[in-house]
């Protein structure tokens, strides 16, 4: 079947400007990963986050001990370093005789997981609202102030707590009580950024050519703002994890068949002084994630900010 030549002549125009955007894309993710470069911290934050990211989706393929099974006879066996211990466990086992290091293996999944869809789903309803808030002011703006300053009056942690004691422990319960609060932040921002953008002359110029708000908006506003969002984001995971990790350790998180590293460091309580490895190795693993995002959060707002760098 042939296809007709002005059939033809818009795919050929379509698919001429698919090349271009994605050329353009290209360049841009070139252009960040050598200003990347020029941020030595923020480059090993990066590269431990996708170490981690790496381990989370892999860690039946490169784990060979069970991180749900164990064997009394090797409770309490100390990391492969210490006398006593073994390479068959390099981290050591817990009370119960489960290997450590693919505990915490199987807990950054969990971590990543409880991170990435928190901050997700609070920048979707924070953009959402805070571009309606703020572009449109009215009722509207004042209707959802108030509730997000309502929501700010509440420490975040204690929040938290009182809605998991609320829905009851459990892995989507988790993410909805992070989620009733984590968007106010990113709604903030944006609403901000909105309010200052929509005066603008370039928003004018688009106004007086008879654009549509919808159009305004997703055209000409957010582009210029999404990188602070971006940043925002990044920041925020990391406390993500770590009230995960809290509520963990509370046992107001996961279910606890789950590896978690906040239940990890609570199982560990009792055995501080014979067995430290217990509680203080999944401490170090959230450690050095959550401070891997932070540094590469920093390093991304330095490179996205465009103000940053004409103050630089």
């Amino acid at each position: 079947m042939e296809i007709a030549p002005d059939v033809r002549t818009l795919l050929d125009r379509q698919f001429y400007l698919l090349r271009i955007r994605l050329s353009i894309w290209w360049a841009n993710f070139v252009q960040f990963l050598n200003e990347l470069r020029q941020h030595p911290l923020a480059l090993g934050g990066g590269i431990i986050i996708l170490v981690y990211i790496f381990c989370a989706l892999f860690a039946e393929q490169i784990t060979v001990q069970s991180a749900f099974r164990g064997n009394l006879r090797m409770r309490l066996q100390p990391p492969a370093w210490l006398e006593g211990g073994s390479w068959e466990f390099p981290l050591g086992t817990d009370a119960q005789g489960r290997d450590i290091l693919t505990r915490v293996i199987f807990g950054a999944r969990v971590s990543l997981m409880v991170g990435g869809l928190t901050v997700g789903i609070s920048i979707l309803i924070g953009v959402m609202l805070g571009t309606l808030a703020g572009y449109f002011r009215g009722k509207l703006d004042s209707l959802i102030s108030r509730f997000a300053d309502l929501l700010l009056a509440f420490p975040f942690l204690i929040f938290a707590i009182g809605v998991m004691a609320f829905l009851g422990p459990g892995f989507t319960n988790m993410i909805l009580a992070l989620t009733f609060k984590g968007w106010v932040e990113f709604f903030r921002l944006v609403r901000g950024e909105m309010m200052a953008e929509k005066s603008k002359e370039y928003v004018e110029a688009a106004r007086a050519t008879g654009q549509s708000h919808f159009a305004i908006i997703v055209r000409e506003i957010l582009p210029n703002i999404i990188h602070s969002v971006f940043v925002l984001g990044t920041l925020r995971m990391g406390y993500m994890i770590i009230t995960e990790a809290s509520l963990s350790f509370l046992g107001l998180g996961v279910p606890p068949s789950l590896p978690a590293w906040g239940s990890m460091v609570a199982a560990g309580r009792d055995y501080m002084l014979v067995a430290w490895w217990v509680s203080t190795i999944p401490g170090v693993a959230l450690l050095i994630l959550v401070l891997a995002i932070n540094l590469f959060g920093e390093g991304l707002r330095d490179i996205l900010d465009p103000r940053l760098k004409v103050e630089g």
